[in-house]
Order: C-alpha cells, then structure tokens, then sequence
C-alpha cells in the first residue's frame, strides 16, 4: 500500500533542484524520534512531496520516491559529518531511505496556498510544527496533487 509523505529540506542546505541533478539520494541527518519512527514505516514507492523551509516562499517544490526500505544512517556514526550522534546507542539509532527525483514543479504550491487547502489536522500547518517529515492520509494527498496540477497545468 502506497503511502504519502512530505520531507522538508531547507534549499541552502538541499533543494529540489539539487535532487533533480542527483537524481537519486540518501535522505539521512534526521535526529527526531517522531521522524525517524515514521521513516521506519516507510516503503519502496512510497511518494514524497519536497518541501522547501525556512526560505522567503515556502512550499512544495516537487516529488520523489522512496526507492529503498528504511535503513541506518551512516552520518550518525560518523565523526566527520555534520550529523554526527555521539550518543546514538548503535547502528539503528536513526534511519535513511533512499529517494529518486521525479519531478520539479513549475510552480511551487506555497505554504499560504497550502493553509487555504482543508487538510483538517495537518502537522504541516499547525503552529510551531518542527518535524521534518510529515505523513499525509490519501485525502491530504489527493487535495495537494488536485492544486499543484491546477498551478501546473498537469
């Protein structure tokens, strides 16, 4: 069973255009057990909305896919990375999938644009929500799809 998602990522940091290069990433770095829990649910070909946060227009930039099941995340046993976890216990601390590039949108759907969408009780617009990974029901899905083919002409 398909499963919907929203992964943020600030643009300095990763962005979708990144992605579109690549092609294809380790989504890694997550240090919130509420995230990392929902990583541990994920499938291969779930689909992942890329949310672009903490820039001047925030919102979804474009879609992915989860191409791998949910793994250790190296950088958090890793000195060297900036994701390093002294304390992670061991290798299952925190977990990564791996992604692939399917589309970059013409036209981001904002997060104002977003706030107008009758998500009902939605992490993405509730006030001081910080997770960096956000499940959506097949509902929040089809109303997010339904408006950025509207802004996109698809």
């Amino acid at each position: 069973m398909t499963r919907y998602w929203i992964f943020k990522s600030e643009p300095y940091e990763f962005s979708i255009s990144n992605l579109a290069e690549c092609l294809i990433t380790r989504w890694d770095g997550i240090r919130n057990y509420q995230a990392r829990n929902f990583i541990r649910e994920m499938n291969v070909d779930d689909v992942v909305y890329f949310y672009h946060s903490n820039c001047k227009v925030p919102g979804i930039y474009g879609k992915m896919t989860v191409i791998t099941p949910s793994y250790s995340d190296p950088t958090a046993n890793d000195k060297d990375s900036k994701y390093f976890d002294k304390k992670a216990a061991n290798l299952n601390s925190w977990l990564s999938v791996d992604v692939m590039y399917k589309d970059k949108y013409k036209e981001p759907l904002t997060l104002h644009s977003i706030k107008q969408l009758a998500l009902g009780d939605s992490p993405l617009t509730s006030k001081g929500n910080r997770l960096s990974i956000i499940p959506l029901t097949d509902e929040q899905y089809e109303l997010i799809e339904r408006e950025i083919n509207t802004l996109n002409d698809l």
